[in-house]
């Protein structure tokens, strides 16, 4: 209870604070106005019934639940919305990828080293149980070394499974050389790509990319949490990893989420309505916020710059400086963040992904993860420069590491 006090003590204060920006995107995203009113109708008096049922309400809940499939499908390429299984999270898209294709004969998996725990851990799982995993290392910008890749591929691999866009510090993967590599190597793997972070911000087609499965996420493109979707090309054969009464997705048994379905829908329509104008504003804050923080001493960039690195992230390590506090710090101002360090991320070990291309430990520990959208404003990226080095001063005025 004393913990809760306080928690309501400090929402007490923040909401006195002078103005708010919300740069924690890769953790949550508020729901826009639009996007909630969509939602709003399914929840009460639209389509609120069982799909699988043969009544008005049924039916409708059936329309709408295709309908979307089809719309999002038909935005990455695909052909039929039957290709599209919705699950409750990014995490069940990634396991349901990861585990229906694995298969129940040990063999080989190969994944990079700085893959979302949504990928490496349900792999984790499965080499404990006997399965060969293979992960290839990256470059200090993050990219996938396609040369190891192409030796790690062989005739026993059975799945490769990796990000397109790093959720952390926004490399862009070469994509469309890494199903060409795995397909050279072994035309029979199942190649697996989450694309949370790509989609909404990056141009791809799954038919173009010869991909086999393609996870996606509502929340990523500001849509509603605990709804995604596994794109699965035909003629790919994966296995349910629930079991339960089968809906409209014979991969994900149980009563479709409707509403957050809808949500989904219409948050994937106002992400690719002017898809180049969201994209180039995103890059603009991104690159004002990045050259903002750099101006900034003992300061390192995570990830590559310019067209290779995703539209919307910012990475930066602050030396000197304990991420965790740092966010707590921004946060009396009204500047919300993540951190790579360890309290944040509530696991021992600083990021795995910083780790991999090459950052120190205080350079993890001292990183920030910050991601505009298209309704962020220049306003609110300067103050949270104005906001910035004040904060970064505090922190480092009590830092043991900080130099004399």
């Amino acid at each position: 209870m004393k913990h809760l006090e306080n928690v309501r003590n400090l929402v007490r204060y923040y909401s006195t604070v002078e103005r708010e920006v919300y740069l924690d995107l890769e953790n949550s995203t508020p729901v826009p106005p639009e996007v909630l009113q969509e939602m709003l109708p399914y929840f009460s008096s639209k389509a609120y019934g069982n799909p699988t049922l043969t009544h008005k309400q049924g039916w409708e809940a059936y329309e709408t639940i295709m309908d979307a499939a089809g719309f999002i499908t038909r935005l990455i390429g695909g052909s039929s919305p039957e290709e599209l299984c919705f699950t409750s999270g990014e995490a069940e898209a990634n396991s349901l990828a990861v585990f229906g294709t694995a298969g129940e004969k040990p063999g080989r998996i190969v994944v990079s080293s700085i893959d979302p725990l949504t990928i490496l851990l349900p792999v984790e799982k499965l080499e404990k149980k006997g399965f060969e995993v293979v992960r290839v290392p990256v470059d200090q910008e993050g990219f996938v070394d396609l040369e190891a890749l192409s030796k790690a591929v062989n005739r026993e691999t059975v799945l490769v499974s990796t990000s397109m866009v790093n959720n952390e510090i926004g490399t862009i993967q070469p994509f469309r050389e890494i199903v060409k590599t795995v397909r050279e190597g072994n035309p029979d793997a199942t190649v697996h790509m989450d694309a949370s972070d790509a989609y909404g911000r990056i141009s791809f087609n799954v038919k173009d990319m010869d991909v086999d499965l393609l996870s996606l996420s509502s929340y990523k493109v500001m849509g509603p949490r605990g709804v995604a979707a596994l794109y699965v090309r035909s003629g790919v054969e994966v296995e349910r990893i629930i079991e339960g009464p089968i809906g409209t997705q014979p991969l994900w048994p149980g009563v479709e989420n409707t509403p957050l379905i809808v949500g989904f829908k219409k948050a994937s329509e106002l992400a690719f309505k002017d898809f180049d104008g969201n994209v180039g504003k995103m890059r603009r804050l991104r690159d004002m916020l990045i050259n903002g923080l750099l101006s900034i001493e003992d300061t390192l960039l995570n990830g590559p710059t310019g067209e290779k690195r995703s539209p919307d992230n910012v990475n930066i390590s602050f030396l000197h400086c304990e991420g965790e506090s740092l966010t707590i710090e921004l946060s009396f101002k009204g500047v919300y963040v993540s951190s790579g360090s360890a309290c944040t991320r509530r696991i021992l070990q600083p990021s795995h992904v910083l780790t991999a291309i090459g950052r120190e430990y205080e350079a993890a520990h001292g990183s920030i993860l910050m991601k505009v959208s298209r309704y962020h404003s220049v306003e609110d990226i300067e103050y949270v420069l104005e906001s910035f080095k004040p904060a970064v001063e505090r922190i480092r005025a009590m830092s043991p590491t900080r130099r004399i």
